[in-house]
């Protein structure tokens, strides 16, 4: 499109639509980047925006627009974090990332943060080859440098050596293990005929471990039994608390419903071509997710009582 702006002779005309040295229309950067974080590829928003509004971009221009997400992705990696979280979500979801000439499964480090007041924010997103105890203490490491200094309750998945991860940096969190992860663990060494049955023996075993020992499925599967004696010390911090914490801390069902909202996103990607571009899409999906959420669980408001006589002078409520 080529533009015929009048000149005066002091120079004081300013055009309305398009502002002087403007390559595209306002807003238009924003439409792009809006298409591009519901999973569009840049082929799509190119066809999208021709047939909309009938004019012509190159692929290299949409990715142009989203490279500029980088710098905001990077400036909400590193921004200052509470002081205090009630509670922290830690897990990690698979994506596809080519890695030089290979496509590799990579591990996408997410943590959901509860702060006192019961509001919920994404801490961060970090991109490694596998899922590992030592990278999460590095995760740890950077909440602290971050600006956190106290994690009241971590909620985490039955990953080896994870617990340690958590109170090396953070010595006085309690570390809940999933328990809907043990029992789909559990689960796995049962045919598919046993597992209702299995499933509906798991309900109490967290109170009677014994008893299911000795019971029909303790003596015929020992590794259920094994795998829940490992993980007991993490499991039994679940007791101290009144149901209504018990039913916010019992799983790690807020961060898998996370995962599953961003594969909503990237599924179209058969993969990405380098983790800056898994990053910029991933943060795309987790600002658009982050938005929607207004108000803190129903059960927060007596879980905000009780959680206060378990932890004091940490619990801390800002006002």
């Amino acid at each position: 499109m080529v533009l015929d702006i009048p000149r005066d002779r002091h120079g004081q005309f300013d055009p309305t639509l398009i502002p002087k040295y403007a390559r595209r229309f306002p807003h238009f950067d924003d439409k792009i980047i809006a298409l591009y974080a519901r999973g569009m590829s840049t082929r799509d928003i190119q066809a999208h925006i021709e047939e909309i509004y009938g004019i012509v971009v190159s692929p290299n221009l949409v990715s142009a627009v989203t490279e500029s997400v980088l710098a905001d992705a990077q400036a909400w990696q590193n921004r200052p974090l509470e002081a205090t979280y009630a509670i922290v979500y830690f897990d990690a979801l698979r994506v596809k990332i080519r890695d030089q000439a290979m496509v590799a499964n990579k591990a996408v480090y997410l943590a959901i943060g509860v702060r006192c007041d019961g509001g919920k924010e994404i801490l961060g997103l970090w991109i490694a080859p596998n899922e590992g105890a030592k990278f999460w203490m590095r995760v740890m490491s950077e909440l602290k440098n971050r600006g956190t200094t106290d994690i009241l309750i971590a909620v985490v998945d039955g990953l080896k050596g994870f617990p340690e991860a958590i109170t090396a940096i953070f010595p006085d969190t309690v570390v809940q293990t999933c328990i809907v992860h043990l029992i789909r663990y559990s689960l796995c060494f049962a045919s598919w005929k046993e597992r209702k049955a299995i499933a509906k023996a798991l309900k109490p075993i967290y109170a009677a471990l014994g008893e299911f020992e000795q019971g029909e499925w303790g003596q015929k599967y020992p590794p259920i039994v094994a795998s829940w004696r490992r993980n007991w010390e993490q499991i039994i911090p679940f007791f101290a608390f009144s149901p209504e914490v018990r039913k916010i801390i019992y799983t790690t069902n807020a961060i898998e419903s996370l995962h599953s909202q961003v594969r909503k996103t990237i599924r179209n990607k058969g993969h990405f071509p380098s983790d800056e571009a898994a990053t910029k899409l991933i943060f795309l999906s987790l600002r658009q997710i982050e938005a929607k959420w207004k108000r803190p669980p129903k059960e927060w408001h007596a879980a905000k009582s009780q959680l206060t006589i378990q932890f004091g002078e940490r619990f801390v409520l800002n006002h």
